[in-house]
């Protein structure tokens, strides 16, 4: 097998073949999903000017499938046509549980074995967990089927996190969070220049990385049963620049300062100043990451007095001073690449949607505009 270096040559300097995904998709999948990781590896392809990724749509039984919105997909092959994949990734939506059959599973089992990297967007991970597949891994899935997941499958580490890269597993938690899954590993397989070139013909600002988190509904957390505490936290949350002092916040809602302190204690296991901070330095990082503000103009939007305190309450918080986060949020790591397997000698693999897209963007004046060494 050709050792191959960052930039995806080998050392004689030959083109390897390209890496070859499966997109398997689930009835009633997310469309945003599958396209958020399709379009980064057609951007690269454009970009390289040559196929560094091959993709593929598949279905259980090669049968169309329709997706949450109503459209309609008619696959490329089924799941026993004779293609050589080195990534599968399912594609899940809406009712996952309702497309997961013996047969699915048993087809999943069988190719992890043969598999380089296996991994899911939005709740695609419903099917690989179920396959026992996702056991001893950290796993993204979106907010609303968190708890229902740690319940079924406890063996599997479930992360709150945007995408989760572990080993050879990857799992996104759905909506555009599979663009930043596939951008980090292209990053990985061919370099940061190329990660970002891409993000950067998407006119996307931020290359979201694995440490950042779902935003999860408080009242997803809470249901229905504490309103006074939900109206509490969304008063905290319209007044980050500005706190509003705990009595008053307390009298908003009508009641007294030490049923506050019990219901922040009873519900989210920590003192109602606690979460205030929590939230001003959550919209700090995000501030950190998403903008080019000063950090002095970052400390007082989110109501910090000084700078000096802004740094040491983050510091405690998150476990580094802002400006090494800040620092650290624009890096994608580089990793030995993942070789791909040599094509085999069919019909789909000579006319595959990879090999046309690239066909058609050679006229495009960014085709071929990163050099891969």
């Amino acid at each position: 097998m050709a050792n191959l270096s960052p930039t995806g040559h080998g050392k004689s300097g030959a083109v390897p073949e390209p890496q070859t995904l499966g997109f398997l998709l689930l009835d009633n999948f997310t469309l945003i999903s599958l396209a958020s990781a399709i379009e980064p590896l057609r951007m690269a392809n454009q970009l390289a000017g040559r196929e560094l990724y091959r993709w593929y749509i598949i279905t259980l039984d090669g049968a169309p499938v329709r997706a949450s919105d109503g459209m309609q997909v008619t696959p490329d092959a089924s799941a026993q046509s004779p293609l050589r994949l080195d990534w599968l990734v399912v594609c899940g939506g809406v009712a996952p549980q309702r497309s997961v059959t013996p047969a699915l599973l048993a087809w999943l089992q069988s190719r992890a074995r043969l598999l380089r990297r296996i991994g899911s967007v939005c709740t695609g991970s419903w099917a690989l967990a179920q396959a026992g597949l996702l056991d001893g891994y950290e796993t993204s899935i979106h907010w609303e089927c968190l708890a229902a997941m740690q319940e079924a499958y406890p063996r599997a580490a479930w992360s709150t996190r945007l995408f989760s890269i572990d080993r050879d597993r990857f799992t996104a938690s759905g909506g555009t969070a599979p663009l930043d899954m596939m951008l980090n590993l292209i990053g990985r397989d061919h370099g940061r220049e190329l990660s970002a070139a891409i993000s950067e013909m998407f006119i996307y600002e931020r290359v979201r990385g694995e440490e950042d988190q779902q935003r999860v509904p408080l009242k997803h957390v809470l249901g229905t049963t504490q309103p006074k505490l939900l109206e509490i936290v969304a008063l905290m949350e319209a007044n980050i620049e500005e706190p509003i002092e705990l009595d008053e916040l307390a009298s908003y809602v009508d009641v007294s300062r030490r049923q506050l302190e019990r219901l922040f204690q009873r519900h989210l296991h920590c003192s109602p100043s606690r979460y205030y901070l929590k939230l001003r330095l959550t919209r700090a990082r995000q501030l950190l990451k998403q903008t080019p503000l000063p950090i002095i103009e970052i400390a007082s939007a989110c109501g910090f007095v000084s700078t000096p305190h802004f740094s040491k309450c983050y510091r405690e918080y998150f476990g580094t001073p802002p400006r090494e986060d800040r620092g650290e949020s624009m890096k994608i790591r580089r990793l030995e690449p993942i070789p791909s397997q040599p094509a085999e000698d069919d019909s789909l693999m000579q006319y595959s949607s990879a090999s046309v897209a690239l066909n058609h963007a050679r006229g495009e004046p960014t085709y071929a505009s990163v050099a891969l060494g």
